[in-house]
């Protein structure tokens, strides 16, 4: 059987009477259907008694990107300026979900919006608005973009850290540590890394890529980035899916095997 991969819901406006929805992107579910070849379990953005409830159920967590942003008040930020998006109803659901999952050892992959969650969630601090910091590029896409390839066009290259697990999952392909390219939609991103979040890619100006968790359990990498809009011509990207898949796979394989029950001897 595939197994189970927990995706957390955004809560968005829809219709002409803004009414709320739970929702996700249909590239996470074509990217859990495809590469990951998982079935994609849509978690509402109901809080974290849902999160504690549904873990259990899981083999593997998907961390997306998303227009909001990670409320300020959750790293002792600063306020957002007027009009930043944010979601309460989808931080109060994933950050307890990420706690869960790594105490767990369930599978993460953590996308743009998500890496910053996942480094949030252990104590990280996150950077607004990188383009209007001094020295930093413009990682974000004008929303009125038009262009046929703003989202799987590559905006910059990344720096990978060579002996790091990313560069582990892409042995074997075609790549240089020194330059990976990447797309890039994002306004904010890591400031200060959590203790457990350790850096695995860097663009030119410094900002933080990737990482995974130190100590980790289970498979748990994080990627500003987004992957899902170009697996299917990017072998890079689709290996990262594959390798989650791999840990998901191998996650439900042992939670499937009985418990060992000790044996009496006969008297």
């Amino acid at each position: 059987m595939r197994p189970l991969i927990g995706i957390p819901c955004c809560m968005k406006a829809f219709g002409a009477f803004a009414m709320p929805n739970h929702a996700v992107s249909d590239h996470y579910i074509k990217v859990v259907l495809g590469p990951v070849g998982g079935i994609p379990v849509l978690v509402p953005a109901a809080g974290g008694a849902v999160a504690e409830e549904i873990l259990p159920r899981l083999d593997g967590l998907m961390l997306t990107g998303s227009r909001s942003n990670v409320a300020p008040g959750l790293y002792a930020g600063p306020p957002h300026l007027e009009g930043t998006p944010e979601d309460p109803a989808r931080d109060s659901t994933t950050l307890p979900l990420i706690l869960g999952a790594l105490e767990a050892g369930l599978p993460i992959l953590a996308i743009c919006r998500g890496f910053q969650e996942l480094n949030v969630a252990l104590g990280g601090t996150l950077d607004q608005r990188i383009q209007d910091l001094p020295g930093r590029m413009d990682h974000s896409t004008p929303s009125d973009q038009a262009l046929p390839k703003v989202r799987t066009g590559k905006a910059h290259a990344v720096r990978v850290a060579a002996d790091g697990l990313l560069a582990r999952h892409w042995q074997g392909l075609d790549w240089s540590p020194d330059a990976v390219p990447v797309n890039s939609l994002h306004n904010q991103g890591v400031a200060h890394p959590a203790a457990r979040l350790v850096p695995e890619a860097w663009a030119p100006d410094g900002t933080i890529e990737a990482g995974r968790i130190e100590g980790a359990r289970g498979f748990a990498i994080g990627v500003q980035w987004h992957p899902e809009y170009d697996w299917a011509e990017d072998m890079l990207s689709r290996r990262l899916f594959e390798a989650f898949g791999h840990a998901a796979r191998g996650y439900a394989s042992r939670m499937a095997q009985p418990a060992l029950t000790p044996t009496l001897a006969a008297e």
